[in-house]
């Protein structure tokens, strides 16, 4: 199976907002948006993760603790972006159109692959997943796009398995020229359902819904179960 182009889901505690990495074919709904593809904005990731007052106060801390919290078991974060999710993950595997983004998931020691690579690897095994995760990657995809995306990778879940859909709410949508659809809470129940999932929570993290206004790294999180 041919697996598409998918971008990073690094986004979240950014200084510039959440952002995610799709390619220029797949943002055909925004003709300007900036492209995700290539070393700049791998280098952009990383050089807001590097900022010195967000490894002081590990701002990431939060949104690891999250991840930790719902027990997803083997994982496939499809996204994965610099592996800033995959740390909190104790089974996780990723993957990302951005090459220059896995090789540095990679150098973390991170198990990660490249879209082009991920149909050949060895973790490419049908019905092998307990979980996918997919963090600040709609947004930047229009609807039927992202829907084909997600659903070239259900066929490595298993028939009992997790969806976690995590999107920014309004504050953090707005601070990335990357973005080209705005995903709110029922656009996530609605893409689970697509997909053939059932939603079973929702909820605003790390802060009430009303911060998404004003605070850029509040996020939508859906959790769903597969349908039988």
């Amino acid at each position: 199976m041919a697996a598409p182009h998918v971008g990073p889901g690094d986004d979240a505690g950014d200084a510039e907002g959440p952002g995610a990495s799709v390619d220029a074919d797949a943002a055909a709904g925004a003709p300007d948006a900036p492209s995700t593809a290539g070393t700049d904005y791998a280098d952009r990731l990383r050089r807001l993760e590097g900022a010195r007052w967000k490894q002081v106060l590990d701002v990431q801390r939060p949104y690891r603790w999250n991840l930790r919290r719902l027990g997803l078991g083997r994982t496939l974060d499809v996204g994965c972006g610099l592996g800033r999710n995959l740390t909190a993950l104790d089974d996780g595997v990723g993957v990302d159109h951005n090459e220059d983004s896995v090789r540095t998931a990679r150098e973390r020691g991170l198990r990660a692959w490249t879209s082009d690579e991920w149909p050949t690897c060895p973790d490419a095994v049908p019905a092998t997943f307990d979980a996918m995760l997919v963090a600040h990657v709609l947004e930047h995809l229009p609807q039927d796009d992202a829907d084909g995306l997600l659903s070239a990778y259900l066929p490595y879940l298993r028939p009992d398995s997790t969806l976690v859909l995590i999107c920014p709410q309004e504050k953090g949508y707005a601070s990335d020229a990357t973005h080209v659809r705005f995903v709110d809470e029922t656009g996530l129940r609605a893409t689970a359902r697509r997909l053939g999932f059932s939603p079973v929570r929702q909820y605003s993290f790390p802060l009430p819904r009303t911060a998404g206004r004003l605070f850029p790294y509040n996020e939508f999180v859906l959790v769903a179960r597969r349908l039988p």
